[in-house]
């Protein structure tokens, strides 16, 4: 499975408390906002809007995308896992859905090979707008070759290692599990001189 480069986002594997729940965002994307956002991509708030658009690397973000509702404007209600891009709806009618606990565990697969030596090592998304708006599903990965240095904050860090067969440090396309380092809902990193 490592060995085939197959990305799916960051896709949450638990939460320390057991509840690993999406937050439901009334009028979470701006009617016609102008990207996909696919299922698993790393979201951030736009506070100037109060919705949620696209992360940027090396930026604060709150979280994985994980689906939308919305009643387009011939009335029909649709159910998504993924934002089509420029797509309108009635006013008051979406509803978008991404986990943003900061505590919660995602699994993420490496854009190359990775060995245990890099568990607490910080990263930073790599193909973070990458994805098939067929499928619906991201294809951001961790940056193997983004590593942080010392006193230096990345957008994610290594926890652990997926445990599913075929999964193994040093594979071509290892699949671990990683935290939000950059959550918008803590202050920024400050490094200690």
């Amino acid at each position: 499975m490592s060995a085939t480069s197959a990305p799916f986002g960051l896709r949450p594997a638990f939460h320390p408390s057991g509840l690993d729940r999406a937050q439901a965002l009334a009028g979470g994307i701006a009617s016609a906002y102008s990207s996909d956002i696919l299922k698993g991509q790393p979201v951030k708030y736009n506070p100037s809007a109060g919705t949620i658009i696209i992360a940027t690397v090396g930026a604060a973000y709150s979280g994985a995308f994980a689906g939308v509702e919305w009643t387009d404007t011939t009335g029909r209600r649709r159910v998504s896992n993924y934002w089509p891009a420029n797509t309108a709806y009635q006013t008051g009618s979406c509803v978008a859905y991404f986990y943003n606990d900061a505590n919660i565990v995602y699994e993420i697969q490496t854009d190359a090979t990775i060995a245990q030596t890099s568990l607490g090592n910080e990263y930073n998304f790599s193909n973070i707008a990458a994805g098939s708006n067929t499928t619906g599903l991201s294809a951001a990965t961790l940056g193997v070759s983004t590593a942080v240095g010392n006193g230096v904050q990345g957008d994610m860090r290594v926890v652990d290692i997926a445990p599913y067969p075929d999964n193994a440090w040093g594979d071509s396309y290892v699949i671990v599990r990683v935290v939000n380092s950059r959550s918008q809902y803590f202050g920024q990193f400050t490094a200690i001189a």
